[in-house]
């Protein structure tokens, strides 16, 4: 069964460059930003690496956790580190999972449930499904999947952009429309009927169409 938004995400053990964990005690009741790489040592995922790390404080405000993937062994990453460092100004500050019996990136689909053998004998192309973002609540239930091709880097501003919108609408009745940034007006859910509205917003709302009502971001 292919996971969905709204799923549990699968729970696991693995090692990482930070030492052993258990996912989902892991990540505690914070949120969790999983992002997967086909493998160590590739141009692109450098550079992904590297904007991550320089962003972590960023994650941090938010109470995200980040943890990377590749299926490489944990001693590779350490290596790919000092080369992340070297050409992106910041090495990774967070933990990667070394995925080396294929174990998280089947249970997260993105490899197919036969695969085995050497991960150093497979190459990126054989590994190209496993580029992967997955955002992750304190519920432990996936928020959001996004999957990128190997010739596209990841937008971590619109990442961070999704969490926000994600947090803000966990905690509020809302929802966020196109484009929208941190402090813009939203929608009222559509699931808040009119009377309940005027309770939570007495001031009023604006209604171009009536299930279309446009209010302040709530704060």
């Amino acid at each position: 069964m292919a996971l969905q938004i709204g799923a549990v995400a699968p729970d696991f053990e693995a090692q990482t460059t930070e030492g052993k964990i258990k996912f989902h005690d892991w990540i505690g009741n914070s949120w969790a930003l999983l992002f997967s790489h086909p493998k160590d040592f590739t141009p692109v995922c450098t550079t992904e690496l590297g904007a991550l790390a320089k962003l972590k404080p960023e994650f941090d405000r938010r109470g995200v956790k980040l943890i990377g993937l590749s299926v490489d062994p944990v001693d590779n990453h350490a290596k790919w580190a000092e080369d992340i460092k070297e050409t992106q100004g910041a090495a990774p500050n967070y933990p990667i999972i070394g995925d080396t019996d294929y174990n998280v990136s089947k249970l997260y689909d993105m490899l197919p449930a036969a695969t085995s053998g050497d991960p150093s004998k497979r190459t990126p192309a054989d590994n190209q499904t496993v580029r992967n973002v997955f955002i992750i609540g304190p519920d432990k239930k996936i928020k959001l999947m996004l999957v990128y091709p190997m010739t596209t880097g990841r937008n971590f501003q619109e990442i961070l952009r999704v969490i926000d919108s994600l947090q803000l609408t966990a905690k509020h009745r809302v929802a966020t429309p196109a484009d929208w940034k941190q402090g813009e007006d939203v929608i009222i859910a559509g699931s808040v009927s009119d009377d309940e509205a005027k309770t939570i917003y007495p001031q009023g709302w604006k209604a171009p169409r009536p299930y279309l009502r446009i209010v302040p971001q709530p704060k």
